[in-house]
C-alpha cells in the first residue's frame, strides 16, 4: 500500500511545501493538484527540480489531480482538452508519475445517457492515446453531482476504450453520495482496473439543498454517514494493494498548521487500513 498525501488536504501549500510536509508526517507519496503544480512551473519552478526534491526525501509522485472538464467536445473545445492533456501527460512523465485522474463535470448533463457514454467513450481513447506515448495511465472519477456519476458507467466506458491505461478511482464520498454503489459491488471489481483510491468521508445533500462539496465533505473520515471501515474492507477485498490517497475536503481545517493536519490526516486513514 502506498499512502499518498492528497493536495485538497493541504490546500493553502504549494507543492514544495507539500512534499516536505507528506515526508516528515509519513506520507509514501503525493498526489498532486493540477492547479498548484501548473502554478509552481508557471513561476519559475521546473519538473527536475521538483522530480529531485520528490525523490530525495524518498517519495514518489503517486497521482497528478486532475485533467477536468473531458467531456468537453464541440470543435475547439475538444482541441484546448487534448492540448491541456498533453501538457499534464509530459509533466507526469517527467515527474515519474504513473497516473493522471480524470474527470467530468457539467457540460454533457442535459444530454441522454448514451450519447454521454458516447462523448466520454471518444474523448478518453484520445486520451489514452496520449498517454500510451508517454507511459502514462489514468483514472476515471465520476463525480456524484453530474450525469456521468456511476461505477457502471465508468465500467462499461473502460470497456469501450479497451486501452490497458484507463481505469478507476475508488473516491468513497463519490460513489456513496450518488447512491448507486455499495461496498459489496467494490469487492467485486477486478483489482487491475483500480489505480487509485481516495480515502474520505462525508454525507448527502439534505432535500433542496446544493451540492456544495465544501459543506459535504468536511469530515474527517469516521465523521460522517460513510461506513469508512466497510469501503475500506471492501477495497483491500478485491487484492489491490496500490495508492490510497488521503483526501479531506474541510475549510474549517484548512485553517490548521497543515503539518500538524497533515499528520492528523495521515494516522486517521492508518487507523482503518493498518
Amino acid at each position: 500500500m502506498i499512502k499518498a498525501l492528497h493536495g485538497i488536504s493541504t490546500h493553502y501549500c504549494n507543492v514544495v511545501t507539500e512534499t516536505r510536509i507528506a515526508a516528515e508526517t509519513g506520507y509514501d507519496g503525493l498526489e498532486f493538484l493540477h492547479y498548484k503544480l501548473l502554478r509552481y512551473l508557471d513561476n519559475g519552478g521546473s519538473t527536475a527540480e521538483l522530480n529531485k526534491l520528490v525523490n530525495g526525501y524518498g517519495l514518489q509522485t503517486a497521482c497528478l489531480n486532475a485533467l477536468i472538464d473531458i467531456e468537453r467536445h464541440q470543435e475547439g473545445e475538444k482541441q484546448q482538452l487534448l492540448a491541456e492533456a498533453t501538457r499534464l501527460t509530459q509533466i507526469a512523465a517527467d515527474l515519474e508519475c504513473p497516473t493522471i485522474q480524470i474527470l467530468a463535470q457539467h457540460g454533457i448533463d442535459h444530454l441522454p445517457e448514451p450519447q454521454i457514454l458516447d462523448i466520454m467513450t471518444e474523448n478518453i481513447s484520445e486520451i489514452a492515446s496520449i498517454g500510451q506515448q508517454y507511459g502514462v495511465r489514468y483514472q476515471i472519477e465520476v463525480i456524484a453531482h453530474t450525469k456521468f456519476n456511476t461505477l457502471n458507467q465508468a465500467l462499461e466506458v473502460i470497456r469501450r476504450v479497451g486501452k490497458p491505461n484507463v481505469g478507476l478511482v475508488i473516491d468513497f464520498w463519490h460513489l456513496f453520495a450518488t447512491g448507486a454503489t455499495t461496498p459489496e459491488d467494490i469487492q467485486q471489481l477486478d483489482p487491475s482496473l483500480i489505480f487509485g483510491v481516495h480515502f474520505c468521508d462525508g454525507r448527502k445533500p439534505f432535500t433542496g439543498e446544493a451540492w456544495e462539496e465544501t459543506i459535504l465533505r468536511a469530515y474527517m473520515p469516521g465523521e460522517g454517514d460513510i461506513d469508512i471501515q466497510a469501503w475500506t474492507d471492501a477495497v483491500k477485498a478485491t487484492g489491490f494493494d496500490g495508492v490510497w490517497s488521503a483526501e479531506l475536503f474541510s475549510p474549517a481545517r484548512w485553517e490548521m498548521d497543515h503539518a500538524v493536519l497533515a499528520r492528523q490526516v495521515i494516522e486517521n486513514m492508518r487507523s482503518y487500513t493498518g
